[in-house]
C-alpha cells in the first residue's frame, strides 16, 4: 500500500444549516477511495464569524479539506480568505450555481440559511408518503396497490421495505407485496397499470447468503428451508414468471445499493424526484 493510502485524511463540512448537501458530496467523494481512511467532521448551523473562525482554525490544525454551504456572503468571503491565507483546500458547494441562476434570471437569491428545509407542501407530502408506505407494507392491504405511485414485488430479502421507505422520502406512495410460490396473488395487482409495477429479483447464491446471515442474526440455525438454495431458485422462478405475465419492469438488486435501485426505479418508471424544496410551493 502506498503512503497516501495509509494517511488519514480529514474533511470538514461547514454549513449555516444542517450540512446535508455538503455531507453527501463528502461521502460520495470518500466512497471513491476505499483504501483511504477518512475523518469527517460536521460543523453545522454556523451563523456568526466567531464560531465559524473557531471551526476554521480546527480545520487548519488538521490540514483538512473544507466543503462548505454558506449563503451569507460575508461568511462565504471569510472562508475563502481563511483558506487562501492558510493554504487549505476549500470548496464552495453553493455559490457558483446560486450566482449563475441570479445571472440568468435577474432574480436575487433570498440568502436564507436552511431554505431547503422549510415545512412546505413537499414536507407534508413526504410525511403522507411515509405513512402510506408503512400502511401498505408487506401486502397488508392490497387496496393500496390502486392508490400507489409504485408497487414493488419480490421474494423475501429483496429490499422491498427499505426501498418503499426510501422512495417515500421522495414523496412517492409505495406499496409492496412479498411473493411466495403458490400463494394467492391479490386481484388488485392485475388492475394496476404495469408501468407502476417493479419486480425485484436477486441472484440465488447472493440471496442464500443474505438469508443465512439473517437467521444467524436471530440466533437460529442458518440451514433451514428459508435459506435452502433449491427453494430459493423456485421462489425466484415463480417471481420471474409473474413479472413476465404482468409485463412489468424487472430489476436485479444483487449488486445494488438501496439508492442505486431507487434511482433505477425512478428512471424506469419516469418518475420525478419531488422531495426537494421549490419556491413555487411556498
Amino acid at each position: 500500500m502506498n503512503k497516501a493510502a495509509e494517511e488519514i485524511l480529514t474533511i470538514f463540512v461547514i454549513s449555516d444549516s444542517a450540512g446535508e448537501t455538503a455531507t453527501k458530496l463528502a461521502q460520495a467523494t470518500m466512497a471513491q477511495y476505499p483504501t483511504v481512511e477518512f475523518n469527517l467532521f460536521r460543523k453545522t448551523f454556523m451563523s456568526d464569524k466567531k464560531t465559524l473562525l473557531k471551526a476554521l482554525k480546527e480545520a487548519k490544525k488538521l490540514n483538512a479539506l473544507i466543503l462548505y454551504t454558506m449563503i451569507n456572503e460575508d461568511l462565504v468571503q471569510l472562508i475563502r480568505d481563511f483558506c487562501q491565507e492558510s493554504n487549505l483546500f476549500g470548496f464552495d458547494v453553493l455559490s457558483a450555481s446560486v450566482l449563475e441562476i441570479e445571472k440568468r434570471t435577474g432574480v436575487a437569491p433570498t440568502r436564507e440559511p436552511g431554505a431547503l428545509h422549510h415545512l412546505n407542501k413537499n414536507y407534508f407530502k413526504r410525511i403522507e408518503a411515509m405513512e402510506f408506505a408503512v400502511k401498505y407494507d408487506d401486502g397488508k392491504d392490497p387496496r393500496g396497490f390502486l392508490e400507489a405511485d409504485v408497487v414493488l414485488l419480490g421474494v423475501s430479502r429483496t429490499s422491498k421495505t427499505p426501498l418503499s421507505l426510501f422512495l417515500a422520502n421522495k414523496n412517492l406512495k409505495v406499496a409492496n407485496l412479498p411473493l411466495v410460490p403458490q400463494a394467492h396473488i391479490p386481484k388488485q395487482l392485475w388492475e394496476v397499470d404495469k408501468k407502476k409495477i417493479v419486480g425485484l429479483t436477486n441472484d440465488p447464491n447472493v440471496l442464500n447468503g443474505i438469508r443465512k446471515e439473517r437467521m444467524i442474526a436471530y440466533g437460529l440455525n442458518p440451514d433451514t428451508a428459508y435459506s435452502d438454495i433449491d427453494k430459493i431458485r423456485a421462489e425466484l422462478e415463480f417471481a420471474n414468471d409473474l413479472y413476465e405475465k404482468l409485463g412489468c419492469v424487472v430489476i436485479n438488486v444483487a449488486s445494488l445499493s438501496i439508492e442505486e435501485t431507487a434511482s433505477m426505479i425512478m428512471n424506469a418508471l419516469e418518475l420525478e424526484d419531488h422531495s426537494y424544496y421549490t419556491m413555487e410551493e411556498e
